[in-house]
């Protein structure tokens, strides 16, 4: 039982560091909808409007990124779209991480050192999917033919 019990927890904190480095490269959108929303939410527009508001401030957001990375042209352009979207998931990383390390290393210095390694390992992460998105499309072979 102990033995399942170790294995049960090693696969949940497997899973969870899947979806933190999957989901990482929606932490600006996610940031946005849920500010936009707190502060539908405290204009009076109630909660489902709120939600509805941060909803759509998200996923405006998300769109942006995706037309911006697609669109522009200027590689240092795309550099920095690309920068401002991963530094909240490097963000996000180094307190996923430090919500992980700190019930396990006593020592303060090492808390920091492995939350800094566990947000650049979710920063580069980031930025590889997000580079992935401004990646030209690899040529048909219609246009091979053509050559």
């Amino acid at each position: 039982m102990f033995i399942l019990a170790i294995l049960a927890s090693l696969a949940a904190i497997g899973l969870l560091c899947w979806l933190l480095f999957t989901l990482a490269v929606f932490a600006l959108p996610a940031f946005i909808g849920v500010t936009t929303g707190a502060w539908a939410y405290g204009t009076g527009a109630g909660i489902p409007g709120a939600i509805l508001v941060g909803a759509v401030a998200a996923a405006i957001t998300l769109a942006a990124r995706h037309l911006l990375i697609t669109f522009v042209r200027p590689m240092w352009l795309k550099l920095i779209l690309a920068a401002a979207f991963v530094a909240p998931a490097a963000i996000a990383g180094f307190h996923a991480t430090h919500g992980i390390v700190k019930h396990l290393m006593p020592s303060d210095a090492w808390q920091i050192t492995l939350c800094v390694i566990g947000a650049v390992a979710v920063g580069i992460t980031a930025f590889v999917r997000v580079a992935g998105m401004a990646a030209a499309p690899a040529p048909s072979g219609r246009d091979l033919a053509r050559a």
